[in-house]
């Protein structure tokens, strides 16, 4: 699957993303990071130039939120597990129906285990995971948030660090850290410059949270990829072969995630023009592990 959009300048090949929705699904989880999305353009203001091309799975043809919205999926999960070689993104939303999900040990965990392992055994390719508030807890609970740090709703960060710690006993005994911010980042690619204080994607001085860290924010554009001098072999050798790990708070910290997706595999100005249309500020979070490339 690889859409492509014509301009003036040439082919844009745009951006697969898959949503994998469970019932219960919190929609604004859905709805925000959706919005962002399709309003993000490779060109300024040329919905020709179109960046995110977003496809549904859910385990039956429509699946419910837990405030009834009813999502027609594009997919079932099936077909989502054999197509997901064509998919750049993963998006989990969280939401009431994340402790079914957990009790019932059932999709989408499957798929999230699929993705990771994918880049692991192709990490030519630039992939990337993002959950949404509770989603997290369905990523900590496939074990692949061992040796990283992460986030997750505020309601649910004792939570989130006992679904880790178990993960730890099952594995290697590696522990996450679940840290109090807006979203965190792991294995970003970014390019620093030689001026860092004109960076948007440095942050020099952070409010104060839970943990501290190195606190760089964002990565260089998805479509000048091939240009980088980053190797396969350097992108292998980081955890889960190089996969971006994208962990976000509550629904408003979705949308915060979601700019910054825009902002590392489109550009900076795009994600700035998302949030400007609509009327929107963007809460920066925090990168713990990158490339400069």
């Amino acid at each position: 699957m690889s859409v492509v959009a014509e301009t003036p300048d040439g082919p844009v090949e745009v951006i697969q993303v898959l949503f994998a929705l469970h019932p219960g699904f919190g929609a604004q989880e859905l709805c925000g990071p959706l919005e962002i999305l399709s309003k993000a353009y490779h060109k300024i203001n040329d919905p020709k130039t179109k960046a995110f091309e977003c496809t549904f799975a859910a385990t039956s043809q429509g699946v419910t939120s837990s405030s009834g919205l009813t999502i027609k999926a594009d997919i079932d999960i099936k077909t989502a597990h054999e197509d997901l070689s064509d998919y750049d993104v993963l998006i989990i939303p969280g939401g009431d129906g994340v402790e079914t999900v957990l009790k019932n040990n059932s999709e989408p965990l499957e798929l999230i285990k699929a993705f990771a392992k994918l880049q692991i055994s192709d990490p030519s390719k630039e992939r990337t995971l993002m959950s949404i508030g509770t989603g997290s807890l369905l990523l900590a609970q496939t074990g692949i948030l061992q040796g990283m740090a992460a986030t997750t709703h505020p309601d649910y960060y004792t939570k989130m660090e006992i679904i880790c710690k178990d993960a730890a006993r099952r594995g290697d005994l590696e522990q996450t850290d679940v840290m109090e911010e807006n979203y965190v980042v792991n294995n970003a690619r970014f390019e620093l410059g030689e001026k860092l204080e004109e960076n948007p994607f440095v942050l020099s001085k952070r409010p104060d949270g839970r943990r501290k860290s190195i606190a760089r924010k964002g990565s260089n554009a998805w479509k000048e990829s091939v240009k980088r001098r980053e190797s396969n072999a350097r992108r292998a050798s980081l955890r889960l072969g190089g996969l971006r790990l994208i962990t976000s708070g509550g629904i408003t910290s979705g949308l915060d995630a979601s700019l910054y997706l825009v902002a590392a595999m489109v550009s900076h100005e795009s994600a700035q023009e998302v949030a400007r249309v609509m009327q929107y500020s963007w809460n920066k979070g925090v990168t713990v592990e990158g490339i400069d490339v």
